[in-house]
């Protein structure tokens, strides 16, 4: 099973273990010693390694360099953003003004910390066109679910108790539908027309009297700009409902479109891939709520406020509440500022220009050689599909993992589910041409072997740590437990 890497994380600590080896010396107790639990709490043996300090440190550095991160490869997952993340906000967020500060300080200890939210709510707003902003939200999904419950209480506070519905696309997040059926709504599926619009004739099939809003990606998942939106947003208003719109993909709109002057009248942002916050592995992450002022006595608390030239926390009149413990996620808000100062705002334009730029360069260059199933201009990401390729023998999946091989991550695989095999590309702002050329030639080589060498693509990957696994095992039955290799 294991294949290539650094040699020194093929001998495991426990076969390097040479008994009474020591690492490292603990320093006297500057505590008292404490008594032991029972003896019915204790093992009798507990057989750990006994290596030296420098073999511990090669093992787990040999360990991190199996990693696979923005920071060592191209990372082209789609819908997710996962571009160079520039280390000076690491760095500004490390200082001890605000590494060190801890929530439960009052307010007048804590001035340049509320500050800096504040600025960063009136950057959100301006970026989005909508006047009021809660950072409190931790991630896209509890984004949702926070604009949703605002949607909810806004159409109980003027009786509309009938709005029990929300439209949301076929190609959406699947935290869309999730999320609206949290806060209460029954979900109502909109097709999407040949051009990957909103289909308007469905739209308007549903935009009736318990209507209570629908929930669009702009751009959509697909990669593309829904050149019917303002009519969406019109048709809506007209029945009553209210617009929200998913940020996720704010990559493509930065400084060129605000969602605000579009007719969204709630949208969450995801910080940590719009503004630059590494996200791998789980988080961490913040998906901060805008609103237009008519939401905004709704918003999750709690928000910044300036009064004189004091800042302080405070709770919007009609709060849905807290939704999350203190006041966000402040390391990644920090994060989020300093990206916004460092670039200004030619630099935020240039972002979802570059963005958009190099996904359409990407797209041409495997035009022909991967079906496009909406074969028109997209954003910041395409969605090819494997279609020929399986005709051929190779599943978009197999082709994913020979991607390995190459030293790229895997794109997004099967989504948006309106796709057949679906290979969901997104390559960012951050990546050079030369980057770019790369991934498209190894794609027409993966192209070219699955012809040739099918054998080869779908036993892929061949060269990484770990060879071939089987998903349904490694999701559901994950092999946690070292045990020695068999003897040859």
């Amino acid at each position: 099973m294991r294949q290539g890497g650094n040699r020194q994380t093929e001998k495991l600590l426990m076969e390097r273990s040479v008994p009474g080896r020591v690492g490292t010396v603990l320093p006297d107790l500057d505590v008292p010693a404490q008594p032991l639990p029972g003896g019915a709490l204790l093992r009798g043996e507990l057989p750990l390694p006994e290596v030296s300090e420098p073999e511990v440190v090669q093992y787990f550095t040999g360990l991190s360099q199996l990693n696979f991160s923005i920071d060592t490869h191209f990372y082209p997952l789609g819908s997710c953003t996962m571009k160079y993340n520039p280390k000076i906000n690491d760095e500004i967020s490390f200082l001890p003004g605000f590494a060190g500060i801890h929530p439960m300080q009052p307010a007048e200890h804590s001035q340049g910390a509320l500050e800096l939210l504040h600025r960063l709510q009136g950057f959100l707003s301006e970026i989005t066109g909508l006047p009021a902003v809660s950072l409190a939200t931790l991630a896209g999904a509890h984004g949702e679910l926070a604009g949703m419950l605002m949607i909810r209480a806004h159409h109980l506070a003027n009786g509309g108790t009938g709005r029990t519905k929300v439209a949301i696309p076929d190609s959406a997040h699947g935290t869309n539908p999730a999320s609206a059926a949290m806060a209460g709504f029954q979900v109502v599926e909109l097709a999407s027309d040949k051009e990957g619009n909103v289909d308007l004739e469905a739209l308007r099939e549903v935009a009736g009297p318990d209507l209570a809003g629908v929930m669009i990606t702009l751009p959509s998942t697909l990669g593309l700009f829904d050149t019917n939106i303002v009519e969406v947003c019109r048709i809506v208003h007209e029945a009553g409902g209210l617009v929200y719109g998913d940020g996720a993909n704010m990559n493509a709109l930065l400084g060129r479109v605000k969602l605000g002057e579009l007719g969204f009248d709630v949208a969450h942002l995801n910080l940590h891939k719009t503004f630059s916050t590494p996200h791998g592995g789980g988080g961490p992450g913040a998906g901060p709520v805008c609103a237009t002022r008519q939401l905004a006595p709704y918003l999750s608390a709690p928000i910044v406020t300036q009064r004189g030239d004091a800042f302080e926390l405070s709770t919007p009149e009609k709060s849905i509440g807290k939704l999350s413990g203190f006041h966000g996620n402040f390391g990644v808000l920090v994060r989020a500022y300093t990206y916004i100062r460092t670039l200004g705002g030619a630099g935020i334009k240039s972002i979802s220009g570059n963005a958009v730029l190099n996904a359409n360069y990407m797209m041409n260059a495997l035009r022909g050689v991967y079906h496009l199933p909406y074969d028109r201009t997209c954003m910041h990401e395409a969605v090819f599909s494997a279609d020929w390729q399986k005709e051929r023998g190779s599943s978009g999946l197999e082709i994913a993992k020979r991607l390995l091989d190459y030293g790229f991550h895997a794109p997004t695989m099967y989504f948006p589910l309106i796709v057949h095999e679906a290979l969901m590309i997104e390559p960012t702002e951050s990546e050079t041409k030369e980057t770019i050329d790369s991934f498209v030639q190894a794609l027409i080589d993966i192209d070219r072997e699955v012809t040739e060498n099918t054998e080869l693509v779908n036993s892929a990957p061949h060269t990484t740590p770990v060879a071939r696994l089987d998903e349904a095992k490694a999701a559901r039955q994950p092999d946690l437990r070292w045990q020695p290799e068999a003897a040859d």
